[in-house]
């Protein structure tokens, strides 16, 4: 088990200083959310472009801890392409895996799965699902969806 720790280290440290998706465009067709955690300092937007009921693109910017920027960067990676529909099933079940809960371990979580032991430090909870909260609320209200 030593070993895949170290690669989900490796896989989050990898994000935290190659961000992908890094920068938040001057676009009003991109719905953005802002979170921040006054407790901890992460700080962190998501911005979501949303056509035909498809993510077309997802950009994220913030400051924070390894987890949380790390967390941005593979989110942004992991749902755009999917359907609405489908990136919140697999935002549910990531917050859902992180916070402990049953999730469908069915679902490709590709980088994200190297966020699965942040359940037993429960400080950083938030740290890890702080971007996929922000992610929901670009797409929830369907404003976006042409």
């Amino acid at each position: 088990m030593r070993k895949l720790d170290n690669l989900y280290r490796q896989i989050i440290m990898d994000h935290y200083k190659n961000p992908r998706n890094k920068g938040i465009p001057d676009d009003d067709r991109y719905r953005k959310e802002h979170i921040r955690n006054p407790s901890c300092g992460d700080d962190v937007t998501i911005a979501t472009l949303v056509e035909e009921g498809t993510v077309k693109d997802i950009r994220q910017d913030g400051t924070g801890c390894s987890i949380c920027c790390a967390s941005a960067s593979v989110l942004s990676e992991l749902l755009e392409g999917k359907t609405v529909a489908d990136a919140l099933r697999v935002s549910e079940n990531y917050v859902d895996m992180i916070m402990g809960k049953p999730f469908d371990e069915a679902i490709a979580f590709e980088d994200a799965l190297a966020f699965e032991g942040v359940k037993d430090f429960p400080a950083r909870l938030k740290c890890a699902t702080i971007a996929w909260k922000a992610f929901d609320a670009t797409v929830k209200d369907g404003e976006n969806d042409e």
